[in-house]
């Protein structure tokens, strides 16, 4: 059996502060994510960064619920 397989495929729950850290972590994405939306123009590099902002997010969000 592979762990790290088996940690990154089961649900975790949140425990005692890790929310606060989700909220965190989403809000000063969600600033970055809103300064490029007023400064880039619309195009397919702004989607792309865009959606790193959100995968940065996810993941950054992810190594606390695995690691903690």
């Amino acid at each position: 059996m592979n762990e790290a397989i088996e940690n990154n495929f089961r649900y975790h729950s949140p425990k005692a502060g890790q929310s606060e850290k989700y909220d965190a972590i989403r809000e000063k994405a969600k600033e970055l994510a809103y300064l490029i939306d007023e400064l880039a123009p619309n195009s397919r590099e702004k989607s792309l960064a865009l959606t790193k902002i959100e995968e940065c997010s996810m993941w950054a969000n992810a190594s606390i619920a695995r690691n903690t």
